[in-house]
């Protein structure tokens, strides 16, 4: 059986040139590089969406600590709703011991002394307010002066001062002067906070305008 002359021919081989060769490896190497980059960029994508997400939590970690509150009392006021300390934070300083629980008189009185316009007005105060309790055991000499309008708006004088006091420059025993002329001072006695001769049971509260301290005793200026 013969074979055809036409089947039996070979096919050529095509050469390969040293520059095919050299275009066949710039173009194996440059999709190496492409993939490595897109590789890096992914990587680089995820580390800075990392440390983005990374800085606002710290950013409130640190200011949930610069904001917390002091005292044994915090417990008794209300977690939401009126009186509450997110409730508080929204309103004026009068507003806001209107519903807190702890300080019903400390706000009447200052209603009765003619301040609330005042004090809700003013920015950056820091309030010293006694709590229910506080009015209520005052001596028979002292309770006297609450139905005076003028001594009474000076005893509630003597409980604000300018600027807002943090817990740190209370416990340092700076001096703080007073709307009455005064001068309190504050101290730190083992967890206890103190001004003047009172207790802080609460303190550390941030109203809308001003920084308020609940304290176990009314701060009576000396006459």
């Amino acid at each position: 059986m013969s074979t055809s002359p036409e089947n039996n021919t070979a096919q050529p081989v095509r050469a390969v040139t040293p520059g095919h060769t050299r275009t066949l490896v710039a173009g194996v190497a440059a999709g190496l590089l492409a993939l490595a980059a897109a590789g890096c960029g992914s990587d680089m994508s995820a580390a800075h969406s990392g440390a983005m997400h990374h800085h606002p939590m710290s950013s409130h970690s640190h200011s949930m600590a610069a904001s917390a509150m002091v005292g044994s009392d915090c417990a008794m006021v209300p977690t939401s709703g009126m009186g509450s300390f997110h409730s508080m934070g929204m309103a004026p300083v009068v507003t806001a011991a209107m519903h807190n629980p702890l300080l019903t008189t400390f706000a009447a009185d200052v209603k009765m002394a003619g301040l609330t316009g005042d004090l809700n007005t003013m920015h950056a105060l820091t309030v010293f307010a006694p709590d229910n309790s506080a009015f209520a055991t005052l001596p028979g000499s002292e309770m006297g002066m609450m139905h005076s309008a003028t001594d009474l708006a000076r005893i509630l004088k003597n409980h604000v001062v300018t600027g807002q006091v943090t817990p740190a420059e209370l416990a340092s025993g700076m001096s703080l002067k007073t709307l009455a002329g005064t001068t309190l001072t504050g101290s730190k006695m083992g967890s206890v906070y103190e001004v003047g001769m009172a207790h802080v049971t609460c303190g550390n509260i941030h109203t809308a305008n001003a920084t308020v301290y609940v304290i176990d005793k009314v701060l009576t200026p000396m006459h």
